[in-house]
């Protein structure tokens, strides 16, 4: 079984201090949205006040995002920054950008907030095809592969070697209608294979199989999304 006593991942910042992050990367303009947008919601939201004490959206577990058809995983994943080295997507996804939330209803507003995220450390060495269900039954939502990347933005110790997590909540559905067997990812780089030497420790975007079971990956999930 893995190790799966990992360093606690500290809370978020204040809503407000994350809409600065994402206007610091330029995330506004990558949306077409001014940074005047983002700050409004951010304030507004945390003037909506936080979850009642003792709630599962208690604390500062509610992330910002943006709607992933404002700005793609594609775009935000080279924002991702570790050991000072940039994120990437890995070669043989080119269709990143393709993988859009499967069973999950987003609000219909270009910025909205994640509840209750959770790395999913105890789920490690569990396939998506067994961790849904029991998401499911928790009444957790799997994160989609851009709020997985809005969330390592915000808060870098949410990626760790030996403790990153899966974002199922994105799936591609084929030209056929089926889903395709490949789920999104995100962990850290050896900088072997195709990734190449110079991407050791770099933040990464990838896939996994449907059916396969990795000691590394958790899967990230939350108790819910409003706008």
């Amino acid at each position: 079984m893995p190790d799966t006593a990992s360093a606690a991942v500290t809370p978020l910042p204040p809503l407000t201090s994350q809409a600065e992050r994402l206007i610091e990367l330029g995330v506004h303009e990558l949306a077409g949205m001014t940074a005047d947008d983002l700050r409004a919601f951010a304030a507004d939201s945390a003037a909506a006040g936080s979850a009642p004490a003792g709630s599962a959206d208690a604390g500062n577990d509610t992330l910002l995002a943006v709607h992933p058809g404002r700005v793609a995983a594609s775009a935000l994943a080279p924002l991702l920054q570790r050991d000072g080295k940039s994120g990437f997507v890995v070669v043989d996804m080119p269709d990143v950008d393709d993988f859009a939330p499967h069973g999950i209803d987003l609000p219909e507003a270009p910025l909205y907030l994640v509840t209750g995220v959770d790395r999913g450390d105890r789920m490690a060495n569990w396939s998506p095809e067994e961790a849904l269900p029991a998401l499911t039954e928790e009444h957790r939502s799997p994160l989609l592969l851009t709020e997985g990347i809005h969330w390592v933005l915000q808060q870098p110790a949410a990626l760790e070697r030996n403790h990153c997590f899966m974002t199922i909540g994105s799936r591609l559905r084929k030209a056929n209608g089926a889903l395709d067997t490949r789920t999104p990812a995100i962990w850290i780089s050896n900088g072997s294979g195709r990734d190449g030497r110079e991407r050791r420790n770099a933040p990464k975007v990838g896939w996994c199989w449907w059916g396969n079971r990795h000691t590394w990956l958790g899967f990230a999930s939350a108790t819910g999304r409003r706008p």
